[in-house]
């Protein structure tokens, strides 16, 4: 889904305005020159320099606004909550499951690997680390309503925790392709969501009592 990180939760990352004119373009195309340079070279090669460079900005300017690497590959996380992305909506909690579920693994299996590239450099920087968790943050709060939907229409208990159903119908693709490496599968997408679903109308993402 448009909710895996891409230079393009249980609660949502503060709205930042978004910069217009000048400052817009020259972080377009250094959040371009990011991605490109990690896909092209990985994490070890990537410097502010060479993102100055690829990017046509001056490296003053680039050291001014990004300082590091690290500020260099968060704003490159960042940027991908800068959109109006909404989740889809089948009419079914396991059709809308699947469809986030197809988009995540859209992403994952892309070429160029963009979004696995920024995964992985969010396991080398502290930043990135960060802006990586401010982005799921953002994803799942956005996806809440899918939840939401599905109590709705009868087919999940009201108190069904969102984030919880949420990683449990999504965390299999980033377990088989992120962690293990494994070789795509095309299934997978229905097959997380479909188990998911399932347990959702068994109750098993219900939240506890206080």
């Amino acid at each position: 889904m448009a909710s895996t990180p891409r230079a393009s939760g249980k609660s949502g990352a503060p709205a930042r305005r978004r910069p217009g004119g000048r400052s817009a373009r020259v972080q377009a195309q250094v959040v371009a020159a990011v991605t490109a340079e990690l896909v092209e070279h990985g994490f070890d090669a990537l410097s502010v320099d060479t993102v100055a460079a690829r990017a046509g900005v001056h490296r003053a300017t680039v050291y001014r606004r990004w300082r590091d690497v690290g500020g260099l590959l968060a704003a490159a996380l960042d940027a991908g909550t800068d959109d109006d992305w909404r989740p889809p909506d089948t009419g079914s909690l396991t059709g809308d499951l699947r469809a986030l579920n197809e988009e995540v693994y859209a992403a994952l299996t892309e070429g160029p690997p963009v979004t696995m590239a920024l995964i992985a450099a969010a396991f080398r920087s502290g930043e990135a680390a960060r802006a990586l968790r401010r982005f799921w943050a953002d994803r799942y709060a956005r996806c809440g309503v899918v939840v939401e939907r599905a109590a709705g229409r009868g087919e999940t208990a009201p108190d069904t925790d969102p984030y919880a159903l949420l990683v449990a119908a999504t965390a299999p693709l980033y377990h088989h392709f992120v962690l293990l490496r494994t070789p795509p599968d095309p299934g997978l997408p229905a097959h997380a969501a479909g188990y998911a679903a399932l347990a959702a109308r068994a109750g098993a993402f219900r939240r506890a009592d206080p």
